[in-house]
């Protein structure tokens, strides 16, 4: 049995996401009050990597867990847009870098308890470096790092975003 909606509510709503409260019947048959969180946007992620396999990092303070988080370059890119093309963007306002090869290297569920959010990843070679374009609320940290010391990061727990640690654990089994 599949889950089945017997009424959805909208109880909250921006530009970036919407909130459901539904009332359900689970795949056990009983009945349930669930909450899912929509977001209007697929996270567009890269992971670039020059030749001498370095790549890049950004650090920003994140609001939501009070911490300051190192992550790899990303952002919200409409569901109706083709994602490369805000990876593209994305990675140039947040690290000044273009890329000249391209690849999507995965797709990902990023909380499926709660949320429907998806994260696309892309490997971004060929490098060539350039100017920042950051938006007027980011407040950005870039580090140029070997991959390498990137995956101690995540073996260490420094690095603890989701989709950072998914993306740079899958490039680290592709390069192996």
């Amino acid at each position: 049995m599949k889950w089945k909606t017997l009424d959805s509510k909208v109880v909250y709503d921006n530009p970036w996401i919407t909130v459901y409260e539904d009332q359900v019947i689970n795949p056990n048959g009983g009945q349930n009050l669930y909450g899912k969180v929509s977001f209007k946007n697929v996270a567009a992620a890269i992971i670039p990597l020059d030749k001498d396999n370095n790549t890049w990092l950004v650090g920003q303070q994140r609001y939501t867990l009070g911490l300051y988080s190192w992550e790899i370059p990303m952002g919200g890119a409409p569901r109706t847009e083709p994602t490369l093309q805000w990876a593209k963007r994305e990675l140039r306002e947040e690290t000044g870098l273009t890329a000249s090869r391209w690849t999507e290297v995965m797709r990902m569920h990023v909380s499926n308890s709660i949320t429907d959010e998806e994260g696309i990843v892309y490997l971004a070679q060929d490098l060539t470096e350039g100017a920042t374009e950051f938006e007027d609320s980011e407040k950005l940290d870039i580090r140029k790092l070997p991959f390498s010391e990137a995956i101690r990061m995540v073996e260490s727990g420094e690095i603890t975003d989701a989709i950072s640690i998914a993306a740079l654990l899958r490039v680290r089994f592709l390069l192996d």
